[in-house]
């Protein structure tokens, strides 16, 4: 990911034999860090910028007020962006409650507020002291924090790789199946049955899932609602948000607003 102080120093954070640690730190840089581990779940809040993480063939683009849920001994990358501001999570894998698979995570400003708080404490907390009952009522209201669909699949095929990486560069890019399908010398309806079994989406859903990430993010950097759209290459404003609501329910000011 990053590597401030030395990842290291974070490792004896994880290490610790408190069942929950919390750390607040902030990116220099943004560099990644490669494929690894943690023996505790790791959840990584982006309190500003936003943190990548890629893990069983699926990209996560995490946006500030969501969370990166990460299980124990779960192999992934990650990347965070230039001077993200960000506050881990570790927990104890015999902790049961959190999602058995990565994931991420709407946090509400309550428990923003708590695992802040937990951060600022002495984590070399004993079992039963007030530390360790803040501990426990963090754990308690983040078993409850929904998911949300910010994951974009990933594959090992050449052409979905290929795509992929287009559409992630380019996330205005408008063309369409048939389109895709010429570059590949492909028929179209090979195509839409590769990326379905790479995937598990039509290409349509596929796509607008990135352009669902790649909008909270742009968001989240302080882009208007104006600037994401002509970001994703939409003709209109409206169509934009039409899409966006379809997706996450309400209108993206609206989705903002209720995380802050």
């Amino acid at each position: 990911m990053f590597e401030p102080k030395g990842w290291g120093y974070l490792q004896n954070y994880e290490h610790m034999v408190q069942p929950i640690i919390a750390k607040v730190d902030t990116a220099q840089g943004s560099k990644e860090y490669p494929l690894h581990t943690h023996p505790k779940g790791q959840l990584i809040l982006a309190l500003d910028g936003y943190v990548t993480c890629e893990a069983a063939n699926k990209m996560w683009m995490v946006p500030t007020h969501s969370a990166i849920w990460v299980p124990a001994n779960t192999c992934h990358s990650n990347r965070a962006s230039d001077n993200a501001n960000l506050c881990f999570v570790f927990i104890d894998a015999n902790l049961k409650g959190m999602p058995t698979h990565t994931c991420t995570l709407a946090i509400t400003s309550l428990v923003k507020s708590l695992m802040l708080k937990l951060a600022s404490e002495n984590q070399a907390y004993s079992e039963g002291d007030k530390t360790a009952r803040l501990a426990q009522v963090l754990f308690d209201l983040l078993i409850e924090m929904p998911a949300q669909p910010l994951d974009f699949a990933l594959s090992k095929h050449v052409v979905i790789q290929t795509m992929s990486r287009e559409l992630i560069e380019h996330p205005n890019n408008r063309k369409t199946l048939a389109q895709w399908a010429v570059q590949f010398a492909l028929t179209e309806r090979t195509l839409a049955r590769l990326i379905k079994k790479q995937t598990g989406m039509t290409f349509g859903k596929w796509r607008t899932q990135l352009h669902i990430i790649t909008a909270l993010q742009a968001l989240s950097d302080g882009q208007s609602v104006q600037q994401v759209s002509e970001l994703l290459g939409y003709e209109s404003v409206s169509a934009f948000i039409t899409m966006f609501k379809k997706v996450m329910g309400k209108s993206p000011t609206k989705y903002l607003g209720d995380l802050n």
